[in-house]
This record gives C-alpha cells, sequence and structure tokens, in this order.
C-alpha cells in the first residue's frame, strides 16, 4: 500500500479533477444508451474504482466512452425491441450481456491476447471512429430540438392499428403457452381481448414510435415532421450548452468546460422557469445489485447476443489499450495490456451487477488526470468515489438537467470523436486499387466501408466486413511484392556487410536501423520502440530502408510519430535507400521534406557514411 499513497496529494487532485469531468459525460452516456443517466453514472463510478485497482495502467481513467456507448445503445434497442419496449422484462438481459463482455475481457487478458490488439488496421479504427461520431451527432438531432417522438399525439395515433395487431399475437402466443387451442375455446381469447384498454394500446403505439425514430435511420425517417415542430426554448439550451463547452475553453481548461456548461445552462432553465423536459430521475441512496440478471437468466435470451458480447469486449480493449499507449507517451511508463484487459473485465463485470453501461479507458479523463498530477491507481479509484459521492449529495438535483443540454453535451462529443487525421489523410493516399474504370485507394475504401455499414447497419458487422477486406488487401500486395514477412528488429543488431568500416569513435553518437521487410499495421508496435531505445548519447539515427518494399497508413503514421520524437531531441534522422513506394507513400503525407529534408536522404550507404564523418563530431 505504500506505493499506492506515494503521490497522494497529485493522485487526489487528479481523481477529483477527473471525477468531475467525468459527470457530464455519464450522464450524457447513460441518456445516450436508453437506459438512462443513472446507467452512465453507475458505469462510471464501478468501472472508474475497479478498472484502475485490478489494471495495468497506472493513470487510466476508464468509464463509458462513445464507442462502447454506442454498441451498448444497439443492443438495448434491440433487447427491448424483443420485449416489447418493457424495460424491466429486457434489464436482466441486457445486463446479462454486459457481464458476459466483461467476463470476456478477464479471459482475454488471462490467455494473454493483450499484445494482439495492435493488429486491428488504422482504415478500420479510423472508419469506424468517426461513425460513432456521426452516430452521435445524428442520434442527437431530436432531442437537441426538444422532438420525442413518443410525445407526438399524431405520429403515435398512427400505430395503433399496428399496436392492436401485436397486443392480439400476444395474447395467441400467451395462450398457446398456456397449452389453449383458440379454434376450440375462442371465448377465452374473446374475454382476453375485451380486457384491452386504451391505455394499453397508446403504451404499445409509443413504443412503436419510439422504435419507429430511433437509431440514424429512425432519426432520418422522422427529421421532416421534427423539424416542423421545433421547440426553439429546447435548442436555445442545446446551442448554450455546446458555446459554453467550446467558448470556456478558451478562457480556462483548469475548470472543465462541459460542467460549467451543464450548471450555466442547467440554471438558467431553472431561473427563468423554462418549460423543458428533463432527463429521468437518478435514484437516490447507494447503488445495489440488480440480482434479477441472476434469478431470471436464460439461455435462449442472450444466445442470439453472444457474439455481440463478443464485440463490446473487443472494443473495450481496443479502446482502453489506446488510450493506454497515450497514458504511456505522456508518462513515459509502460504499460500491462493483458493486466489492463483484466482491470476492465472486472470493472465492466461489476458495473453491470449494479445496472451500469459498460466502458473502457477514457483518453480525455486520463489525460486530465495525469495533467492535474495523478500518478498512480489511486487517482483512478478516487475519481470513482468522488462520482460516487456526487450521486448521493446531488442526485436529486442532477434529476433536474435538462434533457437538451446533454444533447448539446453528446454533440460535442460526436463531433470530438471522428478520426480527422484519417479522414485529412484521404486526398493524399495513393490510389491504389482499380475498380471498374476507376483508380481508388485500398485503405480508403475500407475506412468507408467501415463508416457507412457502422453508420447505416450495424456496428458490429462492420468491424467483421473491415477486418476482412483489410486482410484480404494487404495478403494482395504482399504476394504482388513477394516479399517475406516484416521483420523490425531492435535498435542493436546485427551490421550489414557494408557498415563493418563503421568508425568506432561514432558508435555511441550514431546509430543505424534496419527495416527488413514492409512497415505495415502488424509491425508497428516494436518499430514504435525505437525512439526508447536511443541513448542521450546519441546525435543521428540512419534508417536503412533498402529492404523495406512497402509500407501502409498505420506503419506511415507510426513513422512519423518517431520521426517527431526524434526531431524533438535534436537527434538527425538519415534515411538510406528508400524504395519507390515507401518514398511516394512519405511525400503524399510530407514527411519528406517536412521531417525528414532531401539533403538526408542518400541512395548508399557510403554517400551517408560521407556526411556523418562531415557534420557529427567525433
Amino acid at each position: 500500500m505504500k506505493n499506492l499513497f506515494s503521490n497522494f496529494k497529485g493522485d487526489l487532485l487528479g481523481g477529483v479533477t477527473a471525477g468531475i469531468v467525468a459527470l457530464p459525460l455519464a450522464l450524457a452516456f447513460g441518456v445516450s444508451s436508453g437506459l438512462g443517466p443513472s446507467a452512465g453514472l453507475y458505469g462510471a463510478i464501478f468501472i472508474a474504482f475497479f478498472a484502475s485497482l485490478f489494471g495495468g495502467t497506472d493513470t487510466q481513467i476508464s468509464g463509458p466512452t462513445a464507442p462502447m456507448t454506442a454498441v451498448s445503445m444497439v443492443v438495448i434497442a434491440t433487447i427491448l425491441a424483443a420485449n416489447d419496449g418493457n424495460v424491466d422484462k429486457a434489464l436482466p438481459t441486457i445486463l446479462a450481456i454486459f457481464l458476459l463482455a466483461g467476463i470476456i475481457q478477464v479471459v482475454l487478458g488471462i490467455l494473454g491476447f493483450g499484445k494482439y490488439i495492435r493488429y486491428i488496421p488504422y482504415p478500420v479504427v479510423s472508419g469506424f471512429m468517426t461513425a460513432i461520431g456521426v452516430i452521435i451527432l445524428v442520434t442527437q438531432i431530436l432531442p437537441s430540438i426538444g422532438y420525442y417522438a413518443k410525445e407526438d399525439s399524431s405520429f403515435v395515433d398512427s400505430f395503433k392499428p399496428q399496436a392492436e395487431e401485436i397486443i392480439l399475437q400476444n395474447i395467441l402466443k400467451e395462450e398457446a403457452g398456456e397449452g389453449i387451442l383458440v379454434l376450440e375455446n375462442f371465448k377465452e381469447t374473446v374475454n382476453r381481448a375485451d380486457k384491452i384498454t386504451n391505455e394499453d394500446i397508446l403504451k404499445e403505439s409509443k413504443t412503436l414510435a419510439g422504435k419507429e425514430s430511433s437509431g440514424v435511420l429512425g432519426t432520418l425517417k422522422v427529421l421532416p415532421r421534427a423539424l416542423k415542430n421545433i421547440n426553439f426554448l429546447e435548442l436555445a439550451l442545446a446551442l448554450g450548452t455546446i458555446l459554453i463547452i467550446y467558448g470556456f475553453k478558451r478562457i480556462t481548461s483548469v475548470v472543465p468546460s462541459t460542467l460549467v456548461a451543464l450548471v450555466v445552462m442547467t440554471g438558467i432553465a431553472l431561473i427563468f422557469n423554462i418549460n423543458y423536459i428533463p432527463i429521468e430521475e437518478i435514484p437516490s441512496g447507494i447503488p445495489t445489485p440488480n440480482l434479477n440478471m441472476f434469478t431470471q437468466f436464460s439461455l435462449s435470451n442472450i444466445k442470439p447476443f453472444i457474439f455481440t458480447a463478443f464485440t463490446l469486449a473487443l472494443l473495450g480493449a481496443i479502446d482502453s489499450l489506446l488510450t493506454s499507449v497515450v497514458a504511456d507517451n505522456m508518462t513515459k511508463t509502460k504499460h500491462k495490456p493483458n493486466k489492463e484487459l483484466i482491470g476492465q473485465g472486472i470493472g465492466n463485470s461489476i458495473a453491470s451487477v449494479f445496472g451500469g453501461i459498460p466502458g473502457a479507458g477514457a483518453t480525455i479523463r486520463t489525460v486530465v488526470n495525469i495533467n492535474s498530477g495523478g500518478k498512480t491507481k489511486l487517482s483512478g479509484m478516487i475519481a470513482g468515489v468522488i462520482l460516487l459521492i456526487i450521486l448521493l449529495g446531488l442526485g436529486p438535483i442532477a434529476s433536474k438537467i435538462p434533457a437538451a443540454v446533454l444533447a448539446g453535451v453528446l454533440i460535442t462529443v460526436g463531433i470530438g470523436v471522428m478520426d480527422y487525421k484519417g479522414l485529412k489523410a484521404i486526398p493524399s493516399l495513393p490510389r491504389d486499387v482499380k475498380i471498374g474504370p476507376f483508380k481508388v485507394s485500398s485503405e480508403v475504401i475500407i475506412m468507408l466501408v467501415v463508416m457507412l455499414l457502422s453508420t447505416f447497419w450495424d456496428l458490429v458487422y462492420a468491424v467483421g466486413i473491415g477486418l476482412v477486406i483489410a486482410s484480404l488487401i494487404f495478403m494482395k500486395k504482399i504476394g504482388d511484392l513477394t516479399t517475406k514477412h516484416s521483420d523490425v528488429s531492435a535498435l542493436k543488431e546485427e551490421a550489414w556487410a557494408d557498415e563493418a568500416e563503421f568508425p568506432e569513435s561514432l558508435s555511441e553518437k550514431v546509430f543505424i536501423k534496419h527495416i527488413n521487410g514492409p512497415l505495415f499495421f502488424g509491425s508497428t508496435n516494436n518499430f514504435q520502440q525505437l525512439a526508447k531505445q536511443i541513448p542521450n548519447t546519441a546525435k543521428a539515427v540512419i534508417i536503412r530502408m533498402g529492404k523495406m518494399p512497402y509500407i501502409d497508413q498505420s506503419g506511415l503514421f507510426a513513422l512519423e510519430d518517431i520521426l517527431i520524437d526524434l526531431e524533438k531531441n535534436g537527434i538527425h534522422v538519415l534515411i538510406v535507400d528508400v524504395l519507390e513506394q515507401p518514398r511516394y507513400m512519405m511525400e503524399r503525407i510530407g514527411i519528406i521534406p517536412d521531417l525528414v529534408s532531401k539533403n538526408h536522404i542518400f541512395k548508399t550507404f557510403s554517400s551517408c557514411l560521407d556526411w556523418v564523418k562531415q557534420n557529427v563530431i567525433n
């Protein structure tokens, strides 16, 4: 425990700050998921605490994130639809899926799968993250303009015939389950039908209206109707929230702008007595376990969603480990990927038992924690405790937050989560695949396919299809290039024949790096360790690319990051014998000449050595 409290003051400040930053996002993600703000808050509390306690990244702050919430939203909506929109009836199955996802993460960590996450190609991740942003933006249009399909009486009335049909079908199913033959006992069917009230029909109609307007396609279907029924006061609340979030950041970053927006806009709504729709009431008191998920467990109910649970687990793993890399870069430490998966799995499992939505390592909250002084696991645990204290003390007050304000918060999240780096690179990427008469970029195809399928069809299948396409294209390229498997070895490696006469006096000042084979998404991890291997005595690094026939987008960005790090440390980068395809890619995104000038690119090692002898002091 001594190590845990070695940085108590910094961890306390980091944890408190990260917890405050997490509050508005947790509430917003809970509302967006369909289970309500309390589910987001419970998820943030338990995942933050237990993922930190058992995880492998000391400074990571975990909780509900945009990608995890987007997939959870699909799971929740699908299971609700199968249960006639009855949340109480659907909740045990929903939480069982979340629990299964957490358990899968623990198993992945135990089996050592953390190191394989790097094999996810960049265009797949890029397309998925951009799709998440689009989904959040589109689905928050309706609440931001104050339109709720369930409250639109004429829209709801249009579903009454269908509602009556569904209610009658349910009666027939009940009778079949009870062994009642309708044709032999038709009176029983009539008696049950007579008990159907207008309230029952209205309730079912509202459920159908909610289904019709859910998701991206549902929002686009009802958008023309919604635009004719804009609630301008709610729209003003949403726009005000967005303006404060972006505007307050320009004043100071000490106080989280999302929290400022939440407090200010809720205060305005209450002071001026605006007639707004608030979020669902947050239950007061300590969260209690939802034991119905165990007592009402049914394998047949969760069978259709097992693959989705795997997707949630893998997405959470990718999301968390990417954030772990960010934390490593900021703290100059090295996370333990398998232990991190175990911690995330335990956090998600416990959160599901208490009714929380699943989450992962959250980049913004982690960065805030580190910048505020957090250095150990204690910071993440404190963040969870702070959220619990806020729940116990401010739950009733938080229940008065306008839904439009949280919609505004989510819109800024949707804008922020998109992968602009990948989108900006689209015009620069080479057109290496021919489709009919057109030449297009294979990496752009993968990115767009994943983005479009994720947005308009299914997040789960989109990632799978993207991986298959990426693998096929990669295999074709490697086959065409007839190269060996990638071999990116350590900095201290066996000298090539023409390096035998390298001056001994420069051995601690000039380092040589060989790249054997293509630099692609599966080999970037080891290559990224290059900058960390170079000692303070280094004046120059020679990268020999004569045996690197191909570089993909993942390798390109990995190379760019390393070159930026070396440049910051004042180390010259010299490149020898760069081949046609890698040079073309490096020129397209500006690595040449922005990071490596043409004067530092040599055709032969001997010419490079001449430059070294003249410019590096012995």
